[in-house]
């Protein structure tokens, strides 16, 4: 019998550690491990890893050949060591992420995914236990489509909201995508100044109609549940392919009783439900995507969160190679 709320809901699920602090990582055993520029940032200020950070800036200041392109290695190379250092506490995958500045650039982020790839692999990490995380705009999807196929690099689209931007990652065969529970709550409790309770919650609501319509129609695109506010979102979503959980929600799990654990997704009742195939060409998807005015409002946020994040990092680095 499951000890904890933690161990029951790892029995259904398989849980992900969401943050860059390693010693969290280390503590709840969790099979991956996702990163992001706001947690990286916060990991980089730590003491106990001044000496990751410490090798990026040396390796942005002797391979880069002018400022900019010494912030960038040295940006690159912190997500890598970081990256390379989790992967010693957990069996499975990190996720590292693409610059939010090329959220709506497909080209880039190809480029920028392959050279993320290129340094990890040149630290003795195969791309098999990469996730490049990118956002899910258009020109993010269309960008982990094209590596999936020709690349053999793995995507994890963030910043899902809609369920316009669940059914094109899925046609575009990305390995996994990361709906966003908690800003989905976020931004009905503000529009509609209510509250919700967790059977009601609208970020949980979401991630089961995904859930349910990814099963259906036989597509292999991990769903995998992210920020989350509470517990109750946690619970309600037991059974999903994944759940990426912080620390501190990690901590409450575990203190908690396996009761609380049941499962609410399952994949063979998912398959007996009658749901529509639908499918979107970049037209469709742009309108069905901006007839969501949570989905369109919070995608547009979350890239100009990360961006502001990454642009803080950066200036960390600069100050650091004293640019």
């Amino acid at each position: 019998m499951a000890a904890s709320a933690l161990d029951a809901l790892k029995e259904l699920t398989t849980v992900v550690a969401d943050t860059g602090v390693i010693d969290s990582i280390a503590k709840f055993k969790p099979t991956d491990a996702t990163t992001n520029p706001s947690l990286l940032l916060a990991a980089a200020k730590m003491p106990e890893y001044v000496h990751l950070v410490d090798d990026a800036i040396e390796y942005g200041r002797s391979n880069g050949t002018d400022a900019d392109s010494q912030v960038a290695l040295a940006a690159d190379r912190m997500f890598v060591n970081f990256g390379k250092e989790i992967l010693k506490h957990v069996p499975g995958r990190v996720s590292t992420e693409v610059d939010a500045r090329l959220s709506f650039d497909r080209e880039k982020s190809i480029e920028k995914a392959k050279q993320l790839i290129a340094m990890y692999e040149a630290v003795g990490v195969p791309r098999d236990r990469i996730l490049i995380k990118m956002a899910s705009t258009w020109e993010g999807i269309s960008a982990a489509k094209y590596l999936e196929a020709h690349e053999n690099i793995h995507c994890n689209l963030t910043l899902l909201f809609s369920f316009a931007q669940a059914v094109a990652c899925a046609e575009a065969g990305v390995t996994l995508i990361s709906p966003f529970v908690g800003r989905i709550l976020d931004w009905h409790v503000k529009t509609y100044d209510k509250k919700f309770a967790k059977e009601e919650d609208p970020g949980v609501l979401s991630v089961k109609r995904i859930f349910n319509y990814y099963k259906k129609h036989g597509y292999k695109t991990i769903v995998m549940g992210a920020s989350f506010r509470n517990i109750g979102e946690i619970t309600e979503l037991a059974g999903c392919d994944f759940l990426t959980i912080s620390p501190n929600l990690l901590d409450e799990l575990r203190n908690a009783s396996a009761d609380i654990i049941t499962r609410k997704l399952d994949v063979d009742v998912a398959q007996n439900l009658d749901i529509p195939k639908v499918s979107l060409d970049e037209k469709s998807f742009r309108w069905l995507h901006n007839e969501d005015a949570m989905a369109t409002d919070k995608l547009a946020e979350g890239i100009r969160k990360f961006a502001a994040d990454g642009l803080e990092l950066e200036k960390l680095i600069r100050h650091k190679l004293g640019l």
